[in-house]
């Protein structure tokens, strides 16, 4: 029977009792969430604080059960402060490149935004629409129609400006919480440490050997990022850095002598 090992235990216990109380009575998400580099809301202490942070008990319980199920073998063999270790390096390192990502492509909305408020007509609002706003182009299409047949009517115009400014601000205000880039990062150590190990998942009807697991989650978080589906609100690039620097992490230590038991 597979049993739970110290800090696997005080994660576990710490991440449910921050989501009871965050969606019970103290919404901590409002200070403690991962906000973007250009808002005026984030701190620097939000690249750790988001990772005991869940959106929904479902977000929480497919982290907590990746932790269960991964977390103790590698605890075991690392000890609890190499493993506590590695769990935080792997989600603040989701977070850093999470939030670069973010920060360049926010960026350029910035810059789009600027541009079209200098020149605010239904073809340059149709141009940054279709640039920086697929996933909402559609349920704006009876607006730009009014638009284009009204383009000197000072209230579409206003209208127009105040549109591309409210959407930047939506981008830069929504925050990002989960231990997702941590559980990713364990998952990709398992994989690395352990990589002909059958695993038997629900959505898949034969066992799979974890590389291969690895390498194929891996490759569709990363299109998944690449696409980037405006209506898609998981932070794949998240996933993709806690596994980018579990690899790192574990190729350091295998070069290195270093204890932390």
């Amino acid at each position: 029977m597979l049993s739970i090992t110290p800090t696997v235990r005080n994660l576990l216990i710490l991440n449910i009792l921050f989501y009871l109380v965050d969606s019970s009575f103290l919404n901590l998400s409002n200070n403690f969430a991962l906000r973007s580099l250009l808002s005026p809301e984030f701190m620097p202490y939000q690249f750790v604080t988001y990772m005991f942070l869940h959106g929904s008990l479902g977000h929480l319980f497919s982290n907590m059960f990746g932790l269960f199920m991964f977390g103790p073998l590698l605890e075991r063999m690392w000890g609890p402060k190499r493993f506590l270790f590695f769990y935080f390096f792997t989600g603040i390192g989701a977070g850093l490149l999470f939030s670069g990502i973010d920060y360049f492509e926010n960026t350029q909305v910035r810059q789009a935004v600027e541009i079209f408020t200098q020149n605010p007509t239904p073809d340059a609002l149709a141009d940054f629409m279709s640039k920086h706003a697929k996933g909402i182009y559609e349920s704006t299409l009876n607006f730009l129609n009014k638009f284009e047949e009204n383009p000197t009517d000072s209230r579409y115009i206003q209208d127009s400006i105040n549109f591309v400014n409210i959407y930047y601000e939506r981008l830069i205000s929504t925050p990002m919480v989960g231990a997702s880039g941590a559980i990713f990062g364990i998952l990709m150590a398992f994989g690395l440490l352990f990589p002909n190990t059958e695993l038997f998942l629900l959505f898949v009807p034969f066992p799979i050997k974890a590389k291969y697991f690895v390498t194929f989650y891996g490759l569709y978080e990363l299109y998944s990022g690449i696409q980037n589906a405006q209506s898609d609100n998981v932070a794949h690039f998240a996933h993709i850095g806690g596994m980018l620097f579990a690899y790192i992490l574990l190729r350091y230590w295998g070069t290195q002598k270093t204890n932390f038991y």
